[in-house]
């Protein structure tokens, strides 16, 4: 079972504050979640041959190929905000 201290830390990494209610809550649910893998671990999958792709015609990926780009007119014609050829969006981090 993982303990109140694991998932006090697992919270501080995420820069979560929770509630003792919450940390008892994640502490059932994360253990779990571990005794599941844990039973995952004692599957035997001796002689069973590796997936390569979830389907089995192969990628559902197209080929890249050369082709024009899209004019900047095209590309920024519902753009709520542009800055000459650019699209304007919110500064991500500040300074």
């Amino acid at each position: 079972m993982i303990t109140r201290e694991e998932v006090l830390h697992i919270a501080k990494l995420a820069k979560l504050k929770l509630t003792e209610e919450e940390v008892e809550l994640f502490r059932a649910q994360l253990g779990e979640i571990l005794d599941y893998f844990r039973k995952l671990e004692e599957v035997d999958t001796e002689g069973v041959e590796l997936l390569k792709h979830v389907l089995s015609r192969g990628s559902p990926f197209r080929e890249d190929q050369p082709r024009e780009s899209v004019p900047p007119e095209e590309a920024l014609k519902n753009a709520p905000k542009r800055r000459g050829d650019y699209f304007e969006v919110p500064k991500a981090f500040a300074h």
